[in-house]
């Protein structure tokens, strides 16, 4: 009896030994492990992106607070990067299409968004902290149908005229600079020497004076100091927000009145496929005019959808 219980204790020691060197190895495996921050990327490429389409319609009919038969609204968001890491380099490519359209008994279709918006940005490394980088960036944007300004003619009737279209006005932007890094969340790039060209198509070159080109030329050219910061993070669980400023100085006319670029976008997850997302932008270019000759001045957008949304 006394050698069954010596050899029960043995087997039981053996046991709580083995299974403290498991647990002591585990604990160590798991210190050794690299730690990888919150949104940084594994080495090559990585790849996401996120669509989004709202929709909304109304209807009335004898309607005493006054409202249109019917109103129908739908906006599309797209966006899409491509990202590649290596130890000491990145190159990152993101692309952004906003549209939307409007359709009411009242106006007719009309449009409320449209933008493309293509980033590229190749950067080296010259820290070893891996915050500072030399960075090569590359920018161009414009919109994929035509806009129209609409008012009132003197005597009361409702016309437009057109006052954009693609390729009318596109800009374009080539730009050596410094880039800080401090979290995968954030970055801002600094450039005291970007090269801007404001492009207007032959087929609407009419056009090329609301945009500052000179009279038979299709292509404005500045040189001045550039800026953009972006912030993309999850808020919470999901809540997500993206935003990004950009502000240029063109040192050959009026250096002093900055061009400003602000985008952003919150989303709210309600599920899988249900999202609420909320767009702000504001843009600022002292010179774009309007077709009458008057300056745009700052220009503000906001809109608010729920839809269907899926990342890609």
């Amino acid at each position: 009896m006394k050698i069954l219980r010596l050899t029960s204790l043995l087997l039981l020691l053996s046991s709580a030994a083995a299974a403290q060197d498991a647990t002591v190895k585990q604990l160590r495996d798991e210190a050794n492990k690299e730690v990888k921050k919150e949104g940084e990327l594994q080495e090559g490429w990585n790849t996401k992106g996120l669509l989004n389409i709202n929709m909304s319609q109304g209807s009335a009919s004898n309607w005493a607070a006054g409202a249109d038969k019917f109103t129908f609204a739908t906006n599309l968001f797209l966006n899409y990067q491509a990202l590649f890491k290596t130890q000491r380099s990145y190159w990152d490519n993101n692309v952004d299409i906003n549209y939307g359209l409007v359709n009411a008994t009242s106006t007719g279709f009309r449009k409320n968004d449209d933008r493309v918006d293509l980033l590229s940005k190749y950067g080296r490394q010259l820290d070893t902290a891996g915050k500072w980088f030399f960075t090569l960036l590359g920018n161009f944007r414009t919109q994929l149908t035509d806009g129209y300004r609409y008012f009132k003619t003197d005597l009361g009737a409702d016309t437009s005229e057109l006052s954009s279209t693609f390729m009318g006005s596109a800009m374009a932007i080539a730009s050596p600079g410094l880039e800080w890094r401090p979290s995968p969340a954030f970055n801002i790039f600094l450039s005291p020497a970007s090269s801007r060209w404001v492009i207007v198509s032959r087929r609407v070159d009419r056009l090329a004076p609301l945009f500052g080109i000179e009279p038979g030329k299709l292509a404005r050219y500045e040189i001045g100091a550039f800026m953009t910061a972006n912030f993309n993070k999850d808020l919470a669980k999901n809540i997500s927000l993206k935003s990004r400023l950009d502000l240029f100085s063109n040192y050959r006319h009026n250096p002093q009145n900055i061009d400003v670029f602000w985008t952003n976008l919150l989303a709210l997850k309600v599920n899988k496929w249900l999202q609420v997302t909320y767009n702000f932008d504001l843009i600022y270019d002292d010179d774009a005019l309007k077709p009458d000759g008057g300056h745009w001045g700052t220009q503000i957008k906001s809109l608010i959808g729920v839809g269907f949304a899926t990342k890609l």
